[in-house]
């Protein structure tokens, strides 16, 4: 008999411990989601939509693939390519979804909607095109996350990606300075991909 109220003595425990761990993770959860210097990610729909953007060298060869999908604020743009040179190289999202080779000039200018100045440290920046250099290491390959809170995948807006005629991705041969008019001293345009439907 002693055996048995002990041994449900053991598993009543057990049971009152693991009910004392989750109400501690559910308190520790809940403290993080309600402290406003914690981030924390916005619920989404299940239809969330993103688009693929292929990237494209000078030589019109594909070079890789970019992947955008709606963030808490904006969009989170991953890049993945190759063969590019080594180093630090401008990124940004231009004006024209068209990229003719082999300059692509035809992207137009950064995408700014707001008329605003070019560059992170720039009192009146940044572009709502404007995005975080990105590196290319010794092989050629770059895998990177970039945060465009400025823009949207939404129709209709003033600051859509999905505007009439679409937008474009570039990458330059230089890093962007973050400062100087009207692209941050970025260089030349090597690679291009579409943003469209």
């Amino acid at each position: 008999m002693k055996k048995w109220v002990l041994l449900f003595g053991l598993v009543f425990a057990s049971i009152l411990g693991a009910c004392a761990d989750t109400n501690d993770e559910m308190e520790e959860s809940q403290k993080y989601s309600s402290n406003p210097g914690v981030e924390t990610s916005a619920p989404m729909s299940e239809k969330t939509d993103k688009l693929e953007v292929t990237m494209y060298n000078n030589n019109k060869e594909k070079i890789g693939t970019t992947t955008i999908r709606p963030a808490y604020t904006g969009v989170k743009i991953t890049l993945e390519a190759s063969e590019l040179p080594s180093g630090t190289h401008g990124f940004h999202i231009h004006e024209n979804g068209i990229c003719g080779a082999p300059d692509f000039q035809s992207a137009g200018g950064h995408f700014n909607p707001t008329d605003a100045k070019h560059g992170f440290e720039h009192p009146k920046g940044p572009h709502a095109g404007d995005l975080q250099n990105i590196k290319v290491n010794q092989s050629g390959n770059v895998f990177a996350d970039a945060a465009a809170n400025m823009v949207t995948l939404e129709k209709g807006k003033n600051n859509s990606l999905l505007k009439e005629g679409g937008t474009a991705l570039i990458i330059h041969s230089g890093a962007d300075d973050y400062k100087s008019q009207t692209s941050g001293d970025a260089g030349e345009r090597i690679a291009c991909g579409v943003i469209s439907e």
